[in-house]
Order: C-alpha cells, then sequence, then structure tokens
C-alpha cells in the first residue's frame, strides 16, 4: 500500500466514486483512516526511506482531502481527470447577461461604504453572492453528475471562480468595516 498511494488519483486514494456529489462523512472519516496508516511516528523507528515515503503519502493524502472537500476544487479536478484542465487565470467567452452581473455585484460592493448601515447593505451581498455561487453548484452537480456536456461544466466552474474571489473580497471588506466600526 505505501507506494501505491503516491500514484492514484484522489478518489481512488479515498475509495470514492469520481462523482461531484460526494458524502462529507465518508470523505472526513476515509481520511481519519487514510492518516492513520501513514502517520509518521508509525515510522519513528523504521529506516529513512520509509519515513520519507510516509512523509509523502501523508502529504498527498493532505492535499487529496483538501480538493475533495472543496466543491470548486472538487469541480475543477473532476473537469481535469477528464482532460479540461482549467487555468487560474482562464477566461472565457462569457454571455452578456453573466458580464452584466459580474459589473452590478463588483458596483454593490465597490459602493457598500457609501451606505448607510454598510454592514446591512454588505450582508445582503453576501447572500446574493453565495445563493448563486449555490445554485451553480448544483448546476455543476447535473453537467458532472448527470451527464451533460462538459464545456457547460467548464463554465460553471468558471463562474464558481468569479463567485468564490468575490465572496473573498466581500468577506475582507467586512472585517475592514468592523475593524472600523467597533
Amino acid at each position: 500500500m505505501m507506494s501505491s498511494i503516491l500514484t492514484q488519483n484522489h478518489f481512488d486514494l479515498f475509495s470514492l466514486p469520481q462523482r461531484y456529489v460526494l458524502e462529507r462523512v465518508e470523505l472526513d472519516a476515509r481520511y481519519r483512516e487514510l492518516q492513520r496508516t501513514v502517520h509518521p511516528d508509525r515510522y519513528a523507528s523504521a529506516s529513512d526511506q520509509e519515513r520519507r515515503i510516509s512523509m509523502q503519502q501523508a502529504t498527498q493524502i493532505n492535499e487529496a482531502y483538501e480538493v475533495l472537500k472543496d466543491p470548486l476544487k472538487r469541480g475543477r479536478y473532476l473537469l481535469e481527470l477528464r482532460g479540461h484542465a482549467i487555468e487560474d487565470q482562464q477566461s472565457f467567452q462569457q454571455d452578456p447577461a453573466f458580464l452584466m452581473q459580474q459589473m452590478e455585484l463588483r458596483e454593490t460592493l465597490a459602493e457598500i461604504r457609501e451606505q448607510d448601515d454598510p454592514l446591512q447593505a454588505l450582508d445582503r451581498l453576501t447572500q446574493t453572492v453565495r445563493s448563486q455561487y449555490e445554485a451553480l453548484e448544483s448546476g455543476l452537480v447535473q453537467a458532472l453528475d448527470g451527464g451533460a456536456e462538459i464545456e457547460q461544466a467548464v463554465t460553471l466552474v468558471l463562474r464558481m471562480q468569479f463567485f468564490k474571489r468575490l465572496q473573498e473580497e466581500v468577506q475582507e471588506l467586512e472585517a475592514d468595516l468592523e475593524d472600523e466600526l467597533y
């Protein structure tokens, strides 16, 4: 088992089917089980090579877990396994309605500080961004597990990336506002 871990894809490593939908409880349990089997403490009296392999395996298990537990990373990884790697800076031909929505959301974010109650306005924006992200995630379930066109899944992942970045910017602004107000 020791060296085979290093050559498995993340789903095989965790003995999970290559699907977008997965049971988080099962993933967490499998993660703990795998970590126990390769934990460096188990190899304290082993050779240098065995300890090094144990560390490499623990690292791979951690990386695989981080990918599989995150909806966006899991979607990107599944697309990669299916031959459609998405570059971080990749842009795509977006429909005008989505471009308009992006501009409006960015404008709303830029104007938050000018609102009478900036935190309440930010909360409304947070809800909007979260619901849009969840809708895209639901679409990705259909696209990746339901046999839709792979291009549709690529488009959904790219849109999810936009909303993920926007979520991060919203959280940063929220922290700044709370620091300023309290």
